[in-house]
């Protein structure tokens, strides 16, 4: 982590998730000396002193596990002033009306109209704790949505293009999975292609689902359940365990069956030729007079904050810069990067259009009582879905999505068994699972309890649809006046969901309507709250509804790739148009979010940049 080390290498990446991860392995494997700058807590030697924060945690958010810590004093229920940290982060905690546009409780400094509900980690890499390991390949279509529907635009890649790297992105991470299952809506594989590992098995909500919706149709398209492709071990695989069926897959997977990018970094860094920095904050991309980058400086900290000890400043040199810092802290170091005014709008953006086009999968929420027992909260989070709902002529008029199926009962839309078991032991309504029969909440101990426990949480479902969002140049990432403990400005979102993405969550809300009929099952799904900032309405059945959507964590955009560059940020090689030796790679260059979850996408491009970085290095 010193700054006397060497401060010159063939490639340095900003940011160790698992495009830098991936990325810095393979060029260690060729021979190229590689620098990571990571502005988190390095890799830790186990994953006991996560597990146990999240175990003690009385707040079961995604980001609770990791550093730094959210609250201070920890153990207390306030939260960390993120002005007086050095390197902070974003918190679901924060979405309410109450604190989502205060600067001192929210990370990201949010101007509206909507909150934007997604969250990422800066250690070593986000990817290591909040992706659910879904790894879906994108269907044909969703590279082609302008000349096949007219709607949103072309990717200037096709399926075909990514196919063989989505074939060495699953070898690397890992997938548990079968062709037969993942053959839908024009998906092909090499013939004689398997994946590394057999699917994880199906739940027995999986069972009830499928058994209740096949043969049925929504809006003219076939309900098709499909297992998920995982990146998750169903044997053993990389030296990990095989899945024992925890269902916190998010926040962190007790046993590491689940991929991270951990499992990357120490194939990189085991090829002797790959180095991390940790808590390094890049802060500066500096351009010389002919345009390449010709370095980046960096402030390292001791601790996380609020110690008074000033950080030490460097700056490293290499011959190819790759950043790959995520959808909105790579925009926020490329705006922070004038060059004393030589790149007044930052570096990489002549085109203007860094920090645009901020997406995300609107998630909407549904939950039910099936009929009888399936047995929830066991197994990983999701094990199957319907996928058959991600195409079709209707992506004319509306937004496509994908249909989760949740196996971890009603964990996620209300903070189950929890919330439940609160309510019964003291008589209050929040499941709305203990009315008596006048309506009124009644306390419940002993043989009644677990009477009552036992008939409501057996047969407890959820489903998740992940909805397709329009880019929209109007959704951004810019700098916020206000700053970190570094000194560095934060980012500023501005973020509202089109009439297109609106019509997604409308047919979102008719869908889960229709299975759950189909299923039998009591709905429990619940409207906002007053002042929820993530409330709105969309159109259900040519009428205004008012729900409330979720963030997935799939933050895409704001670097996008294109065919020219006075429209977009780098080019299909993911190469900045603007910096010959520069490479911005992640979620940040998609053109729009598809219609499936993106890691499997990320670590395939990642792949391909690789070589080509490699191809320049030679």
């Amino acid at each position: 982590m010193s700054a006397a080390q060497n401060n010159s290498y063939d490639v340095v990446i900003v940011g160790a998730g698992v495009s830098g991860a991936l990325i810095a392995k393979q060029l260690g494997l060729a021979g190229k000396k590689v620098l990571i700058l990571e502005s988190g807590a390095g890799l830790p030697s186990n994953n006991n002193d996560f597990v146990q924060r999240f175990y003690q945690a009385l707040a079961k958010v995604p980001e609770i596990p990791y550093t730094p810590d959210l609250f201070n004093p920890p153990g207390s229920f306030n939260l960390a002033d993120p002005s007086k940290l050095n390197a902070a982060r974003p918190t679901v905690l924060t979405l309410d009306h109450d604190n989502w546009k205060d600067p001192n409780q929210s990370y990201m400094i949010q101007s509206g109209p909507l909150a934007f509900g997604s969250t990422y980690e800066r250690v070593a890499g986000g990817t290591m704790r909040h992706w659910l390991g879904t790894s879906l390949r994108f269907v044909p279509n969703d590279f082609k949505m302008q000349s096949q529907y007219h709607q949103l635009v072309d990717w200037p890649i096709s399926y075909n293009d990514l196919e063989p790297w989505y074939g060495n992105a699953e070898s690397e991470i890992g997938v548990s999975a079968n062709v037969a299952d993942q053959a839908y809506l024009g998906i092909k594989f090499p013939p004689g292609y398997k994946y590394p590992m057999k699917p994880i098995p199906a739940s027995l909500v999986d069972d009830a689902v499928i058994k209740g919706v096949t043969g049925t149709s929504f809006q003219g398209t076939p309900l098709v359940v499909s297992n998920t492709p995982a990146g998750r071990n169903s044997q053993p695989y990389q030296s990990r365990r095989v899945c024992a069926g925890n269902t916190n897959c998010i926040p962190i997977c007790p046993i590491q069956a689940k991929y991270d990018p951990s499992v990357t970094l120490e194939q990189a860094l085991n090829t002797g030729n790959v180095t991390i920095w940790p808590q390094t904050v890049a802060c500066d991309v500096v351009v010389d007079g002919n345009g390449r980058v010709s370095q980046i400086k960096y402030l390292q900290y001791q601790t996380p904050g609020g110690d008074g000890l000033k950080p030490v400043s460097g700056s490293v040199t290499a011959k190819v810069f790759v950043i790959a810092a995520h959808a909105i802290e790579t925009p926020r170091l490329l705006l922070m990067s004038t060059n004393q005014g030589r790149t007044p709008n930052g570096v990489a953006n002549l085109s203007g259009q860094v920090g645009k086009n901020l997406m995300d999968h609107p998630l909407y929420l549904a939950w039910a009582l099936m009929p009888n027992p399936v047995f929830g909260y066991r197994g990983p989070l999701a094990t199957s879905g319907i996928e058959s709902t991600r195409d079709g002529s209707f992506r004319s008029q509306r937004a496509a999505f994908r249909i989760e199926i949740g196996n971890e009962g009603w964990n996620f839309p209300i903070n189950d068994p929890y919330t439940t078991t609160t309510d019964f032991i003291n008589g209050l309504n929040e499941s709305h699972l203990n009315p008596n029969g006048t309506g009124q909440p009644q306390a419940l101990f002993g043989p009644d309890l677990v009477k009552a426990l036992n008939s409501n949480l057996r047969k407890q479902f959820r489903l998740g649809f992940l909805v397709e969002q329009s880019p929209d140049s109007t959704n951004t990432v810019t700098l916020a006046d206000e700053k970190d403990n570094l000194g560095l400005r934060r980012p500023k979102i501005t973020y509202n969901l089109s009439p297109y993405t609106r019509a997604g969550l409308g047919a979102a809300v008719e869908a889960a309507d229709q299975i759950f009929d189909q299923l039998k099952a009591q709905q429990f799904t619940q409207p906002p709250k007053a002042n929820d900032p993530s409330a709105l309405e969309v159109p259900v059945k040519g009428k205004p509804k008012l729900i409330k959507f979720f963030g997935s964590g799939h933050i895409v955009g704001t670097y996008c790739m294109g065919t020219k560059k006075e429209n977009s940020v780098v080019n299909s090689e993911q190469r900045s148009w603007d910096h010959s030796n520069l490479f911005l790679v992640g979620s940040g260059v998609f053109p729009t979010v598809a219609t499936g979850n993106p890691t499997l996408t990320i670590a395939a491009l990642a792949l391909w940049a690789a070589q080509t970085i490699k191809k320049d290095l030679s």
